[in-house]
C-alpha cells in the first residue's frame, strides 16, 4: 500500500528545520521589538539616534521607492486621458490645477494690499526660503501623518520650519537628521494652523483630521459661516506659516466644523521648499524700513 501524502513534518527533516527556522525568526523579530519599545522609553535621545541613523541607511531605498509608488499612481491618469481625450487632457487638467492655485494667490493680495510686498518679495526673490527637496515617503494608515524629506540639517533644514509645495502648504518639520527630515503634515491631528477665508478675511483655526482632510473652525462667530467652495489660506497669525499660503477648499459642513481637502496632496507632491518661520514683527520691521527708504529717495533732489 502506497503511503499517505499528507505527512506531518517530523517525517521530513527538511521541513523540520524549516519549522525551526520559522520558530527563531519569529522569537528573534519580537525580542528585537520589544528591545526598540524598551530604549524608545529609557533612552529617547538613544532611539532618536538610532532612528536617524535608519532613516540614512533606508534613503536611497526610499527614494526608489517613492519614484515607483509615484510611476504607478499616474498610471491611471495616463489611461484615463487615452481613452477620453488622449494625453492633451491630461496636460490640460494640471494647467488648470496651476491656474486654479495662481488665482487663489492673486485673490489673497488683493485682499490685504499690507502684505503685497511681502509676497511678492517671496515669489520673485525667494525671501525666506531655506532649500528645496522631494518628498520620498509618507505614511498613509499610521496615527502620525508625516512624509520625509531628502535634505535635512546639512541644507539648513531645522524642526518648526513651514513645507509648501506649489499648490500649498504641506506641514512643518518635526524633527532633522543629517540628510532627511520628517515632515508632520497638514492632515496630522496635532497640527494646527491659522487660517483665513479669502472672500472676507474670516479668521479660523484648520486642524487635521488623520483621514486626509482638515476641519475648520471659525474664531470670531458662534455660527459656521462657511459654506462649500470657500477656500482659506494661511493668516500669518502666530508666526510660524507665512500669509496667503493656499490651504483647503470647503467640501462640506458638520455643524459648527467645515470639512476641507488640502489643495496640496502629500502622497502626490513630489518636489516641496522649505521656508524660515514666520515673524510678524521682523516682517513689519521690514516693511517700516521699506517705507522709510522709499521717502527718503522721494525726497532727495
Amino acid at each position: 500500500m502506497a503511503p499517505p501524502s499528507n505527512r506531518r513534518p517530523g517525517y521530513d527533516r527538511k521541513a523540520q528545520y524549516g519549522l525551526f527556522a520559522s520558530y527563531v525568526i519569529a522569537i528573534a523579530g519580537a525580542l528585537a521589538g520589544l528591545l526598540l519599545l524598551v530604549i524608545s522609553i529609557a533612552d529617547p535621545t538613544g532611539f532618536s539616534a538610532l532612528r536617524s541613523g535608519a532613516a540614512e541607511i533606508t534613503r536611497p531605498i526610499s527614494s526608489n521607492l517613492r519614484a515607483l509608488v509615484i510611476g504607478i499612481g499616474n498610471l491611471d491618469e495616463a489611461i484615463a486621458a487615452y481613452i477620453n481625450a488622449g494625453s492633451q487632457n491630461s496636460a490640460l487638467r494640471r494647467q488648470v490645477d496651476a491656474n486654479r492655485t495662481k488665482l487663489i494667490e492673486a485673490d489673497a493680495i488683493r485682499q490685504e494690499n499690507i502684505r503685497l510686498k511681502r509676497l511678492l518679495r517671496l515669489t520673485e526673490s525667494e525671501t525666506g526660503v531655506v532649500t528645496a527637496g522631494h518628498l520620498i515617503s509618507s505614511t498613509t494608515t499610521s496615527a502620525a501623518r508625516m512624509a520625509r524629506l531628502d535634505v535635512g540639517q546639512s541644507r539648513g533644514v531645522l524642526p518648526g520650519m513651514p513645507v509648501r509645495a506649489p499648490e500649498g502648504l504641506v506641514g512643518r518639520i518635526l524633527r532633522s537628521g543629517p540628510n532627511t527630515a520628517d515632515v508632520l503634515l497638514l492632515i496630522d491631528e496635532g497640527n494646527v494652523v491659522p487660517v483665513r477665508r479669502t472672500s472676507d478675511n474670516i479668521p479660523g483655526i484648520s486642524t487635521g483630521r488623520g483621514d486626509g482632510t482638515v476641519e475648520i473652525r471659525a474664531l470670531n462667530t458662534e455660527r459656521n459661516p462657511f459654506k462649500p467652495g470657500d477656500v482659506v489660506v494661511t493668516s500669518g497669525i502666530g508666526g510660524v506659516y507665512r500669509p496667503n499660503i493656499p490651504v483647503a477648499i470647503v467640501a462640506r459642513l458638520h455643524g459648527d466644523r467645515a470639512i476641507a481637502i488640502p489643495l496640496a496632496n502629500a502622497s502626490r507632491v513630489e518636489l516641496v521648499v522649505v521656508q524660515t518661520p514666520f515673524r510678524p514683527a521682523e516682517a513689519a520691521r521690514e516693511d517700516e524700513a521699506a517705507a522709510a527708504a522709499q521717502a527718503s529717495s522721494a525726497g532727495a533732489p
